[in-house]
């Protein structure tokens, strides 16, 4: 379901210019900015991307003056990430506020104090809000979006992950002093979010692309076809997004070139992937070409498959 923010401010300041992702995220793309930027196309009507997840390349595009004159749609399976998303566009200083609070109950308590709130605020808050209902928009309480960041800044590597019963159950990271409560960026988000014709959708991924046109710029990047057995961490909702999924998500690919969008996609190097995207595939004859740039891979159970590998950018735009 689609929810416009409230309010609508054309970006003019500093502090918004300055904008960056507020989450640790799991394959945010902060990290490959450089690389995606030449596959902007020039001139677009709207922005779509329907797994927003840590917002790296909407708020690069906002931070850039590129975003700030095109209507966007920024959706999501995920509805606590909808929902804090929404939280801070619309009641930025009362989620800046709880997160102050929760910050200095983390100095003073580590991680007992990260376990209370994880175990008896808010998971049980979850809970009586029916989350991941999707049938209409996620209204989220700032206190417990201010839970959420706190729990991504501290909790292992930004993980997001619900055990078999839908309740959040990452254990705590192991920080020295982790910036919990980055009142500017908050602030600057709330600015970015609120532009004119920003909205914020929880469902699927068809769903969020129902509407595009020729002309509308989709970036896509789901959660990744696992290189390995050990390296899948597709469980960032209570669904998991699978081979079947994959395979969907190319055929919608497809579609969204033959209706005239400029499409990115950024995946893995697996061999699903470049059987799907790859030489001779159906993907590759509706006009979409496969690049491999390196990536710096941060989370892996086993410590030698962590460092540099290689990811798809897959794309009907000619790179500049």
């Amino acid at each position: 379901m689609t929810l416009p923010v409230a309010g609508g401010t054309p970006q003019s300041t500093e502090s918004e210019t300055s904008v960056r992702p507020f989450l640790k995220w799991v394959g945010g793309k902060r990290q490959l900015l450089r690389q995606l930027r030449p596959f902007v196309p020039p001139t677009f009507e709207r922005y779509i991307e329907p797994f927003v997840g840590s917002g790296a390349m909407f708020f690069d595009l906002y931070a850039r003056g590129v975003a700030g004159s095109h209507p966007a749609i920024l959706g999501d399976t995920n509805a606590d990430l909808i929902g804090t998303y929404a939280a801070i566009a619309d009641h930025v200083e009362a989620v800046i506020r709880a997160l102050q609070q929760l910050a200095i109950g983390h100095v003073e308590g580590g991680q007992n104090h990260y376990y209370d709130v994880r175990d008896n605020r808010f998971n049980p808050q979850r809970r009586k809000l029916d989350i991941q209902r999707t049938d209409g928009p996620v209204r989220y309480p700032a206190t417990l979006a201010a839970m959420f960041l706190y729990l991504n800044r501290t909790g292992f590597n930004g993980l997001y992950r619900l055990n078999a019963c839908g309740d959040f159950n990452v254990p705590a990271g192991r920080y020295t002093n982790p910036r919990i409560c980055d009142t500017g960026n908050l602030r600057a988000v709330s600015s970015a979010l609120r532009s004119r014709g920003v909205e914020l959708h929880h469902g699927t991924v068809e769903a969020t692309v129902a509407q595009c046109a020729s002309g509308d710029f989709v970036y896509l990047d789901p959660p990744y076809a696992p290189l390995s057995t050990t390296a899948n961490f597709t469980s960032y909702t209570a669904e998991r997004f699978s081979e079947f999924d994959q395979r969907r998500l190319q055929e919608i690919v497809i579609d969204l070139v033959q209706r005239g969008c400029f499409v990115v996609l950024s995946n893995s190097t697996a061999p699903l992937i470049t059987a799907l995207y790859g030489k001779d595939s159906s993907a590759s004859r509706a006009g979409l070409r496969t690049y491999r740039f390196p990536a710096r891979r941060a989370i892996n159970s086993d410590p030698a498959g962590r460092g540099t590998v290689e990811e798809y950018v897959i794309t009907n735009v000619r790179g500049r």
